[in-house]
């Protein structure tokens, strides 16, 4: 019915692969198939009792039940300037460079509706988070994929990223106006430091374009690695924000809390924007948030560990279940180079296959991108005996002739 009424924007967005995966791990857990599940990027464990503690402390005051503010409270304002303080020596104005965020995606999709005209270009990693790219389709805009080079220990190859800049400043038209950046970097697990982000600055400074930086996943970081955040440059709030999430830090992806930080006048934009369309997050959720990053952060350091663990696990028994995979140095997933004999095959059907087989879900690479289809992503969200359980029957499955 109504047929000759079409919805554009629906119509360029893809077809979302990762719906093929998890249709067939529903249908084989329906069947009672026991899948080892690494295909979604969602905590399993607790958020911390003392965050859980000041939640239900503050939902028992009737007075927080009303409407909140689509900025953020003050106090979580606050507290995320003092993160940033204590983490960065970066200092914030709480007024005009920060907005508290119902989880660092819908910040995202909201900033980039609220900066991006039609026919606007933004240059974009390849492979990267979906809605990286697909938030400036929605908002009308284009997207100029950069194909993410790196090196074989997973850090960035820098020198072919600011190559690839270069190219699409020089080639692209219209000239790209905004860039999006996301270190340590899902699905890749890619990292870089600080000195990147001081040539990044230079170079949009000089280009004149605009820098959107995520770094949801600083915290969780092993073997010495610290996440440098690009707000550490001087001068990077002139053309850049970052945003940041509580739910991989905290456990705490359910209850959508992030924030966005940086230039005035993209934040200025993000905040008017929000206030067209929302309350902010509930009140007690917003009080709680404080204390997860005000608060005892030794929790942070508990949770971080729980992934290390699991990364060394997963990383030794798939070696010996014969795949080798790279060790992370961030981040909570393994990015997989698909095995040599299926290769051939592609992501999509590597990881259908591997799950009909194997009883192993993971994400195929071509989701990401299509420069990711030779690797799978593999989420860290089962146990250490699950890991092992999946490289066992990874074992098995490789043992197999590929027909």
């Amino acid at each position: 019915m109504f047929d000759e009424i079409e919805f554009d924007k629906i119509k360029r967005l893809p077809k979302y692969v990762f719906a093929a995966v998890n249709e067939l791990k529903m249908a084989e857990r329906r069947a009672g198939e026991d899948v080892i599940d690494f295909s979604m990027g969602n905590p399993d464990g607790p958020t911390p009792q003392h965050i859980v503690d000041k939640l239900v402390e503050s939902i028992n005051k009737p007075r927080t039940h009303g409407y909140s503010v689509s900025k953020g409270i003050y106090k979580l304002r606050g507290a995320v300037g003092t993160w940033y303080k204590q983490k960065y020596n970066v200092d914030l104005d709480l007024d005009r460079e920060v907005v508290a965020t119902m989880g660092s995606k819908e910040g995202y999709v909201h900033l980039v509706q609220a900066i991006t005209n039609p026919g606007d270009l933004a240059m974009v990693p390849d492979p990267c988070y979906p809605i990286h790219s697909q938030a400036f389709i929605l908002a009308g805009g284009n997207v100029h994929r950069l194909k993410l080079e790196l090196n074989d220990d997973l850090t960035l190859d820098e020198a072919g990223f600011f190559r690839n800049i270069e190219k699409a400043l020089r080639e692209s038209s219209p000239k790209p106006k905004f860039l999006v950046v996301n270190f340590p970097n899902n699905p890749t697990t890619a990292t870089v430091e600080l000195p990147f982000y001081e040539k990044l600055v230079d170079i949009a400074r000089q280009e004149r374009f605009y820098i959107i930086s995520d770094i949801a996943y600083a915290e969780l970081t092993y073997d010495g690695y610290v996440t440098p955040s690009i707000l550490q440059v001087p001068g990077a709030k002139d053309v850049a924000v970052e945003s940041y999430t509580l739910s991989k830090t905290y456990n705490m992806a359910g209850w959508r809390v992030g924030f966005m930080v940086g230039n005035a006048k993209l934040i200025g934009a993000l905040e008017k924007i929000k206030s067209w369309l929302d309350y902010g997050t509930f009140t007690p959720i917003q009080v709680a948030s404080t204390i997860a990053l005000t608060g005892d952060q030794s929790c942070v350091h508990e949770i971080t560990e729980v992934y290390r663990k699991r990364r060394d696990v997963m990383v030794k028994s798939f070696e010996n279940a014969g795949w080798p995979v790279v060790s992370p140095r961030a981040s909570m997933f393994v990015w997989a180079h698909i095995p040599e004999p299926f290769r051939h095959l592609g992501s999509l059907e590597f990881s259908k296959k591997l799950l009909m087989e194997a009883k192993v879900a993971v994400s195929p690479g071509i989701g990401f991108g299509a420069y990711g289809d030779e690797y799978v992503r593999v989420a860290m969200i089962e146990n250490e005996e699950r890991i092992r359980q999946a490289a066992r029957n990874i074992k098995k499955f490789l043992r197999t002739p590929e027909a």
